[in-house]
C-alpha cells in the first residue's frame, strides 16, 4: 500500500490534474491525502469558498479529509517560501508519503509555480527520506497557456491508463461545476475528456493522464 500526497494550489486542480489517477490509487487500497495551499476565492469578486466542493470531490475519489492552508489566492508569491515549506514539512512528516503529485513548474499561474517550488524544496533528497516518486501534472487553462519562450514546456514522459476511472474524474469535477466553462474553453468537460483521449492515444489506450517525472528512486 502506498501513501500518496497531492499538493495543489487551488481547489479543482487536484481533479483536473490527476483525478482519475487518484481514483485508481484509492481503489487499489492506497491512502491519498490532498493539500490545498491557496483558498481559491480571495482574488475573486464573488468571494465564494470552494472548500465544500473540495470535500465533495474528495469523498467521490475516496481520499482522506483534505487539508486547507488558506493562503491568499493568486498571491502565493507574496508568502515567504520558507513559511510554505515549513507548513508542508509538518504534513509530510506525519503522513510520510512515498508518492507525491504536484503542479508543473512551467504553468502560467504563479500559484502553481510556487507550489511546485515548495514541494521540491520539501522533497530535497536526503538520506532516509521517504518520498520515492514525484510527478508533475498538466492543468487545462494553465499548463498550455504558458509562453513557449519560457522554455518550461510540459513534455509528458509518464502515462497512467485511466480507462476505468475517467467517469469518476468527471463525477468529482462536477463538484466544481461553477468553475467549468462551455466548450471550446479549455476548462470544460469536453476538453477534459478530449485531453484524456489524446494522452490515451499516445500509449494505445482509450483514456490516460500524463505526467512529467520529477524524480523516481528505486532499489
Amino acid at each position: 500500500m502506498n501513501n500518496v500526497l497531492i499538493v495543489v494550489a487551488h481547489p479543482d486542480d487536484e481533479v483536473l490534474g490527476c483525478g482519475a489517477t487518484i481514483a485508481k490509487h484509492t481503489r487499489a487500497g492506497d491512502k491519498v491525502k490532498i493539500i490545498f495551499l491557496a483558498d481559491g476565492f480571495s482574488s475573486r469578486s464573488d468571494g465564494i469558498s470552494r472548500c465544500g466542493a473540495s470535500k465533495c470531490a474528495s469523498e467521490i475519489l475516496e481520499c482522506e479529509t483534505p487539508i486547507f492552508f488558506d493562503y491568499p489566492d493568486n498571491q502565493l508569491d507574496s508568502v515567504p517560501l520558507l513559511k510554505i515549506v515549513q507548513d508542508l514539512e509538518g504534513i509530510f512528516y506525519d503522513f510520510k508519503p512515498n508518492i507525491v503529485y504536484t503542479h508543473h513548474f512551467g504553468d502560467l499561474n504563479v500559484d502553481h509555480q510556487v507550489t511546485h517550488r515548495a514541494v521540491m524544496t520539501v522533497c530535497r533528497p536526503q538520506p532516509g527520506f521517504y518520498v520515492k516518486e514525484i510527478y508533475s501534472f498538466e492543468i487545462l487553462s494553465s499548463t498550455h497557456w504558458q509562453s513557449a519562450g519560457m522554455r518550461n514546456t510540459f513534455i509528458p514522459n509518464y502515462f497512467i491508463d485511466v480507462d476505468k476511472f475517467l467517469d469518476e474524474k468527471i463525477r468529482a469535477l462536477q463538484c466544481y461545476g461553477k468553475e467549468l466553462r462551455r466548450y471550446p474553453h479549455a476548462r470544460s468537460y469536453e476538453s477534459v475528456k478530449n485531453l484524456a483521449k489524446v494522452r490515451g492515444s499516445i500509449i494505445g489506450v482509450e483514456y490516460a493522464e500524463a505526467f512529467m517525472v520529477e524524480r523516481v528512486i528505486t532499489g
